[in-house]
């Protein structure tokens, strides 16, 4: 999310958090909320046991700074904080393997973690997977009650803190290092946390993406001029052992354009077919999951690779027509 500061340390607390959220010394903070993380965490419910990837205690203003929402059920509340409630959001991996189907079922039942019962109150609205990340592999539950039964009352794992918008991020995040600063009395050099700003991860996550696109563009590039060049090297074959029947057909009559346009069919109608073999081995391929991610294939990306296909068989296609197009009716007839 743009907008948002996420603080790692080894010894952040409540009173960390509790003073960010202060206008005075934070007044281009817009919401925080305090983290503890639980590992190794198993969930069992009528048999089914899950064991969940993602673990988080925290407060009811995380779900706006991480951009979650409820699909079913309700979100838990600052009420729930103070009366340190055993509620939880399962995310929607978590609940479809405890209550099978949709997941959506699982509202109302009682999950053990680690053998502590807490109540399901929601789920979470599917985010999908990256890779082998599946972002709806975790629960959320209210700080106090994971404290209690999960991680005990050590440090904070992190602090996630959202600015009041995507220009105030930077402002933020100076108000942040400043609060902590004189609450740890610490210098930029001597600081015993660290910073990471959402925005400058996405900057960098762009960036690698750009990358890998003109990586894959020149190695299609390349592909491309390879399938051309065997095009044309299968049309100047058959410009050769088809050199008597041009002649032939030039002694009637048969014009040079008749001629190129033959062969010119000729190379579209066998680079075409190659784009359609190619076209289905990519939807065949696309009903696998691949490295955890499951492909997509756009309609437009269909249209487009006959288009290049056609493309590439006029460009290829025109050298061996011209060339068969230039044969002499007389040398034509001669040739053995």
């Amino acid at each position: 999310m743009s907008t948002g500061t996420q603080t790692h340390v080894a010894q952040l607390t409540l009173d960390d958090a509790h003073a960010l959220t202060d206008p005075a010394q934070a007044p281009h903070v817009a919401a925080v909320a305090p983290l503890v993380t639980a590992q190794s965490v198993v969930a069992t419910y009528e048999g089914a046991t899950h064991t969940v990837q993602s673990f988080t205690g925290t407060s009811s203003s995380y779900l706006g700074i991480d951009d979650d929402t409820v699909q079913a059920g309700v979100p838990f509340t600052d009420d729930d904080w103070t009366a340190r409630r055993r509620v939880a959001l399962l995310g929607p991996t978590v609940a479809k393997d405890l209550v099978g189907g949709d997941g959506l079922a699982a509202v109302g039942r009682t999950v053990q973690f680690n053998a502590v019962n807490f109540e399901v109150i929601g789920v979470l609205t599917a985010k999908g997977s990256t890779g082998p990340n599946d972002a709806d592999d975790r629960v959320i539950a209210p700080l106090p009650a994971v404290q209690d039964t999960l991680t005990g009352y050590g440090a904070l794992s992190s602090v996630s803190v959202q600015a009041k918008s995507a220009d105030s991020v930077a402002t933020a995040q100076s108000e942040v290092q400043d609060v902590l600063d004189a609450r740890h009395r610490v210098t930029v050099a001597t600081a015993d946390y660290s910073i990471f700003n959402a925005s400058s991860i996405i900057s960098a996550a762009q960036s690698t993406t750009q990358t890998f696109t003109v990586l894959l563009g020149a190695v299609a590039a390349i592909s491309l001029l390879v399938g051309g060049i065997g095009v044309m090297n299968i049309m100047l074959v058959t410009v050769t052992e088809r050199t008597r029947e041009i002649g032939i057909r030039k002694a009637v009559g048969a014009r040079r354009s008749d001629i190129v346009g033959q062969f010119l069919l000729e190379a579209v109608l066998l680079s075409l077919f190659g784009g359609a073999v190619g076209v289905a081995v990519g939807l065949a391929g696309s009903r696998f999951t691949i490295v955890g991610v499951q492909p997509v294939v756009a309609p437009y990306s269909v249209v487009l690779a006959f288009g290049v296909a056609l493309a590439v068989g006029l460009f290829f296609g025109l050298y061996p027509a011209s060339r068969a197009a230039a044969l002499r009716p007389i040398d034509a007839l001669r040739y053995e």
